[in-house]
């Protein structure tokens, strides 16, 4: 079977003139999905190879499905969204476009600290958010994420800015772990150790340490496995070779997480095709491909990962409630707004 993909733009002209789109069809599931990974595809094709539900996908960026499935209502035709990072999850909670589900695989098989507490939004993928560096330069890297407000490393660090949903995610999780006070100090102290004004996405902090513009930098670990199993332009192999990583707070609270997962749709026409994809997604096949894939951790406990994420060694990630973090992201951002962190 072949998935349907359609454009946002698209969809909303035929949303133009009524009932342009489907919504119920026996044997079917529409996906709105924030991912852009092309290695998702075969996620796809095997669910629909095994169940015989055809997938008419929906692609574009989390806001813009988000708040289309706010305008579209009880007549969205929705029955899952796909996103990344927690922030985004219980953003779509918050709106009112999921709804709460029962599902004894998903509660045996997803930990409690990756599910929404109302079971609105399970993760089934995980990336840890972690710290590297030149080995040329920083002889004694930073250990744990509060040590990147040293002093030591003025003129060092590099990082996202404050508007992009990891860095907020992240001061999220430190307000969780250590208090507001203390993740204001935190933030304060990065800022004062900027070597730029922070810009571009996770790769390009990576491409910082091979330019020489930082020598520090935090990163999701699933773009530099990525540069392990692929050439990715800027950081070649030899570049490589003089970057070293570090799996923050192991003697703490250790790395934190950045989770990709999905909820049902409020309104969900095809509910009962949408728990099944959900549960496939929990599924050991579906979790290995999560990681041989696209170089993430799967969501479920003792599930192989591929080659290229295990050649970044073993760590133990912080187990935080990502739910309890995803509501720390207002203040975060009031906390960012009041440092300076652009």
């Amino acid at each position: 079977m072949t998935t349907t993909k359609t454009s946002i733009l698209a969809l909303a002209v035929a949303a133009t003139f009524g009932s342009a789109i489907a919504a119920y069809a026996e044997g079917e599931l529409n996906l709105y999905s924030s991912r852009h990974y092309d290695t998702d595809e075969r996620l796809y094709s095997d669910f629909e190879d095994m169940t015989g539900i055809t997938i008419n996908r929906i692609e574009g960026k989390a806001d813009e499905l988000i708040a289309r499935m706010e305008a579209e209502g009880a007549n969205s035709p929705a029955d899952i969204l796909l996103t990344v990072d927690t922030s985004r999850l219980e953003r779509a909670k918050n709106a009112g476009v999921l709804q709460s589900i029962e599902s004894d695989v998903l509660e045996a098989r997803i930990p409690a600290s990756l599910q929404d507490a109302d079971n609105q939004w399970f993760g089934f993928s995980q990336r840890a958010r972690i710290i590297f560096y030149d080995k040329n330069d920083v002889a004694n890297p930073p250990q744990t994420y509060v040590d990147l407000a040293d002093p030591a490393y003025q003129g060092m660090v590099c990082h996202r800015s404050s508007t992009n949903v990891y860095s907020q995610t992240l001061l999220s999780a430190v307000i969780e772990n250590y208090g507001e006070e203390a993740a204001k100090d935190w933030a304060a102290g990065v800022v004062a150790n900027f070597a730029r004004d922070p810009q571009g996405g996770d790769t390009d902090q990576l491409r910082g340490l091979v330019s020489g513009e930082c020598d520090i930098s935090i990163s999701n670990t699933y773009y530099f496995a990525r540069a392990i199993r692929k050439e990715v332009s800027g950081l070649p192999e030899d570049a490589r070779a003089n970057i070293g990583w570090v799996f923050p707070a192991q003697n703490d609270e250790g790395a934190h997480m950045n989770l990709s997962g999905g909820g049902v749709a409020a309104n969900a026409p095809n509910k009962d095709n949408a728990i099944k994809f959900m549960e496939y997604l929990a599924s050991d096949q579906a979790q290995q491909y999560f990681s041989a894939g696209n170089d993430e951790y799967p969501a479920v406990a003792g599930v192989a990962i591929s080659p290229s994420v295990a050649a970044l060694g073993l760590f133990r990630p912080d187990d935080v409630d990502l739910s309890a973090v995803a509501q720390n992201v207002p203040m975060a951002q009031m906390i960012f707004n009041e440092v300076g962190w652009k």
